[in-house]
């Protein structure tokens, strides 16, 4: 059960952090009840995840076969050690994150407008700088290659997200792990603070 203080239920904030990454990872069931982890690149909109490939191959089949699914994001941010609060004990050594697991169908689109709004999305996302004609379903150059790939859309029943930076601690545990971090300077220790900030509740601006 996740922990009540590390959830989050705010669209806009699962919307930013899904915009922010590009990769996740599906999990599907094989009709042999197998379990399957494809780790795939993904945009969110309009509360659907989307992601593509080819018509083959295993992520596919199972799909067509049983088309529940699930699909998580993570982000790790920085490895808290046991001595940043605790000078003998191991137990206080965690990790800071953000994640978002959805559960729902998977839908195969066929809808060559949606396809082409979709893969739009994604080189907005992987290639803003541009570079490249406008994806368009009626554009006769793109129009073949939409035919070609497959688009799926998951359509999510529950979607959970936990933001996990500190809001458990009291007050002289979070000034020492902000502190640990400060003194440590590692590349996400500054923005691991701000979220720390942000998100815990003995905070005041």
């Amino acid at each position: 059960m996740r922990r009540k203080e590390f959830k989050v239920e705010q669209e806009e904030e699962l919307q930013t952090f899904l915009d922010e990454m590009s990769f996740g990872f599906l999990g599907t069931v094989d009709d042999q009840c197998h379990p399957r982890v494809t780790p795939l690149n993904f945009v969110y909109t309009g509360g659907c995840f989307y992601f593509h490939g080819s018509h083959a191959g295993g992520k596919m089949e199972a799909i067509r076969k049983m088309d529940k699914v699930c699909f998580t994001v993570a982000d790790e941010f920085a490895l808290i050690p046991s001595y940043f609060t605790d000078p003998e004990m191991a137990c206080p050594a965690t990790a800071y994150f953000k994640s978002v697991t959805a559960f729902g169908t998977a839908e195969i689109v066929t809808d060559l407008s949606e396809k082409a709004a979709a893969m739009e999305k994604f080189m907005q996302k992987l290639q803003p700088e541009g570079g490249y004609e406008t994806i368009d379903a009626e554009n006769p150059k793109y129009r073949p290659q939409l035919k070609a790939v497959a688009v799926v859309r998951i359509v999510p029943e529950e979607i959970t997200a936990k933001f996990k930076f500190g809001q458990n601690l009291k007050e002289e545990e979070r000034s020492a792990v902000i502190g640990g971090l400060e003194a440590r300077g590692g590349e996400r220790d500054a923005e691991t603070v701000e979220m720390m900030k942000k998100l815990c509740p003995f905070h005041s601006s």
